[in-house]
Parts: C-alpha cells; structure tokens; sequence
C-alpha cells in the first residue's frame, strides 16, 4: 500500500510497484526502482515515508529510475529530513547537519547515467531546496511542492540556470503567503532558472500540482 495525498491531505490511493525493494544502507531506508532516463531523487512530506512519492514519480516520469528516500528524523508517526524548532521555525544547524549524509548517500552508485532531479513535497521539498542551494553542481534540477526558504541569511550561489518548479497552494495553511515566491527569489539572485506557480488549493499535491510538474519535466527533456 503506497500513500498519495491529492485534494484531501488525508487522502490514500494504493498501488502496486513492482520492480521495488526496500532497503536500508548506511542511515537511509530507501526504495530504488530501475529504469532509463533522467533519474528522480525522492523526497516526502513530514509525517510519511519513502514509499509515499512513488505513485507521483511513475505518473511525472514513467519508467525513470528513482530513488525514494525516507527520512532520518521520527515524528507524527511517519519521518522528516530535519527538525524544526519549538515555535515551527527551521532548526537550521539540524538541517545543516543532515545534509552531507543524505548527499552522500544519493552520490552513492546507484547506476545513475548522470545527475538526478530532485523532487520533494513539504519537508522534502525545504531538504531538497537546502540540497540544490549547497550543493548546486549534484543536481540537473528540482521540482519542489509547497516548499519556504531552508536558510534565513545565508545567500546561495552558483546554480548558473539550475531549472527549478516551485508549485505553491494560494490555501495553504502551513505555509505563510509569500513563502514559495521568497525561495524563488533567493535561487534566481543564485543563478537558477525558476518556473514559480502559485495553485488555488490547499497543501497537498493534486492532480493540477501533477500536470504541471509533468509538463515542466518534458520541457527537461
């Protein structure tokens, strides 16, 4: 049973993957599905798990090779990639902490023709941003939903026309307005070529988030 919020943040479809194993190597549990393409790296939402995105990937980028990834950090009965602090706000020492490992761990040979795209909903969405904001040269991109700047001050450089989607929900309740464009503001001063909507929906992804991911990914093309 795989976990795919749409409209209904609580929603599930379940699926079945074949292809897929679960397996945990150094500190990352992960599922791995082969294929040829531009591989997705995958990261999730608070509360959920490596097996969440993977309905997503197979609809954005059928047959891709991707590489789903669960978090480190226990919470809500699911995982995160980092912690936030007691009054919501990015503990961003943890964050900074948590970055070389997971790097490290999506640089492992995985059979890769060559860089991946990152795609991260929420929490996976702000890691995936810090990742690309650091670390500019792993990536051949990102797709982020609902994410918020991962860093207060420091300002990132050398993404020299990194393409990246930021989808925002207009009826988001866990994210502040204006938080999507801050981001895309900071990673196009960085260099990146950023492709910023704003969605008339609340925090989940749904089919509107997917068509357009969709389309900005055959444009990668």
């Amino acid at each position: 049973m795989l976990r795919y919020a749409r409209d209904d943040e609580f929603a599930m479809t379940a699926i079945t993957v074949d292809r897929t194993k679960t397996m945990s190597l150094s500190t990352h549990i992960h599922q791995f599905i082969s294929g040829t393409g531009v591989p997705l790296v995958l990261l999730h939402g608070s509360g959920g798990d490596e097996r969440d995105l993977i309905p997503l990937a197979a609809e954005l980028a059928p047959g891709a090779p991707t590489l789903a990834i669960r978090g480190t950090v226990a919470i809500d009965g699911g995982f995160a990639f980092f912690h936030r602090n007691a009054d919501r706000t990015i503990d961003e020492a943890d964050i900074t902490a948590r970055i070389p490992p997971l790097l490290a761990f999506i640089n492992a040979d995985h059979g890769f023709a060559g860089p991946p795209i990152v795609i991260g909903f929420s929490n996976g969405a702000i890691m995936a941003a810090a990742l690309v904001m650091t670390h500019p040269t792993a990536f051949t991109g990102a797709i982020l939903f609902r994410p918020l700047s991962p860093f207060l001050t420091d300002t990132p450089s050398g993404l020299d026309r990194t393409p990246i989607l930021i989808i925002d929900g207009a009826k988001d309740s866990r994210r502040s307005p204006g938080d999507g464009a801050r981001l895309a503001e900071r990673l196009i001063l960085a260099g990146a070529a950023v492709t910023h909507h704003v969605l008339p929906v609340g925090h989940s992804i749904t089919d509107r988030d997917s068509a357009l991911a969709r389309d900005w990914l055959t444009g990668q093309r």
